[in-house]
């Protein structure tokens, strides 16, 4: 064990992850989460149960990366494409023993109540899944309200649209247990930003402690780096190309293990603050205006923002975050001089640099092995990356080439266990 860090954190920490995918609104996750636990306690104590459930709604977007895809999500009650994302999330988890138990709930969290009883599932597994569908649709309709108005002058309109569904898009006794809850003000005024940081920080104040494996810390990184880089096609893989391009570079310039497993999760981790950059912004083929380069530039910080406060994760945090920082101070977003940045992070840099060179695109294909190590030899001529890593890439350079461009696989076991 190289990194000793609780998964509780890095769930709570990496759904912030998931809640930029909302842009303006980032929050939905930790809402959900908090009224299902809410509902949960209604239907008796159990403490388990109820953080299952927390954990559940924290988790329950995994398989949205898109910001189109979530605007459908909190605009319309119900849409065509609903199951795809439910169905990419519970791929992503079944195969974590961790958090497994959340697949099912997961891949039915859309599927109305009167069609999820005909599937056969486990009725326990039924209710954490309608349960979740019945607190995101609040959600939902409490955002569209929320755009101009205090939410509590709609609870009672929103509360009567969930007992309209009853029987059919919800389970009856999970919508009696929402009506018990929900006739509080404190439930809805729970919501708001200040008060879903406190009930979370309460929370995992009183968590119990799980301690994860760095196989299994690994395959965590790897299932978030898969959903950064299926936001866009132009970014199909890129962050497991840095990833493992960045424990290449670090291994033969002499990083210690310790930090070559660390530089790999930062690889993995690096573009998560990318989520909230609307898709028509990553995916634009002119150049992008000013407004557009600073939503783009944000990126770096907002992967900070997350990372940060996992403990365990200082420098993971600060290498994953400086991967655009340039020698000479002119980078963002701190405008760190080269005196202050780790090795790790010069790493990063160049491994960023060379695999979206090195990369297909949609629009293009990628550069030749030779094009990307001059494009870099330049770039450190004008002293804009390490002179002293770019000249090891160009020494082992098939070998870079092989990291960076990554054939894409399954995640399984045997692949998080690999290293």
């Amino acid at each position: 064990m190289t990194i000793q860090t609780d998964l509780k954190q890095v769930i709570y920490a990496l759904s912030d992850a998931l809640d930029l995918v909302g842009v303006d609104d980032v929050a939905h996750g930790k809402r959900v989460g908090i009224m299902a636990a809410e509902c949960r306690r209604i239907l008796g104590v159990d403490p388990m149960q109820t953080t299952f459930m927390l954990e559940l709604g924290l988790l329950h977007d995994i398989g949205v990366s898109s910001t189109r895809v979530h605007t459908h999500l909190v605009e319309e009650f119900d849409w065509e494409g609903s199951q795809e994302h439910a169905q990419i999330g519970s791929d992503l988890l079944a195969r974590f023993p961790p958090l497994a138990q959340m697949a099912l709930p997961i891949r039915y969290h859309h599927t109305r109540w009167d069609r999820l009883t005909a599937t056969g599932i486990d009725p326990a597994v039924a209710r954490q899944a309608n349960l979740i569908m019945l607190v995101d649709r609040v959600d939902a309709m409490a955002t569209s309200y929320c755009r101009s108005k205090n939410v509590l002058q709609h609870k009672d309109a929103i509360r009567a649209m969930v007992v309209k569904h009853s029987g059919t898009y919800f389970a009856p006794n999970l919508v009696e247990a929402f009506q018990t809850a929900s006739r509080a003000e404190a439930f809805w005024l729970r919501m708001e930003p200040r008060s879903v940081h406190n009930y979370l920080r309460d929370q995992l104040a009183h968590a119990q402690p799980f301690t994860v494996t760095i196989n299994e810390l690994r395959y965590l990184a790897r299932i978030f780096a898969q959903i950064v880089d299926a936001k866009s096609p132009f970014t199909a893989e890129h962050s497991l190309g840095v990833s493992r391009l960045s424990r290449f570079l670090a291994e033969k310039i002499g990083v210690r293990p310790d930090d070559c497993d660390k530089i790999e999760i930062a690889g993995l981790l690096h573009d998560l603050g990318k989520l909230r950059v609307p898709d028509e912004i990553l995916e634009k083929p002119a150049k992008l205006d000013q407004v557009e380069w600073l939503s783009i530039s944000a990126h770096t910080f907002e992967t900070y923002q997350i990372l940060h406060n996992i403990n365990g994760f200082e420098d993971i945090a600060r290498w994953a975050a400086y991967h655009h920082e340039e020698p000479d101070g002119s980078g963002y977003p701190f405008h760190l001089k080269a005196e202050d940045m780790p090795l790790e992070a010069r790493i990063i840099r160049v491994a960023d640099i060379f695999q979206a060179m090195a990369q297909d695109r949609p629009y293009r294909k990628g550069f030749s092995d030779g094009d990307v190590i001059e494009f870099l030899i330049q770039m450190a001529k004008q002293g804009r990356v390490d002179a002293e890593i770019v000249a090891l890439a160009q020494s082992r350079l098939p070998e870079a080439m092989a990291a960076a461009r990554p054939r894409r696989v399954a995640l399984s076991d045997r692949a998080a266990a690999q290293h």
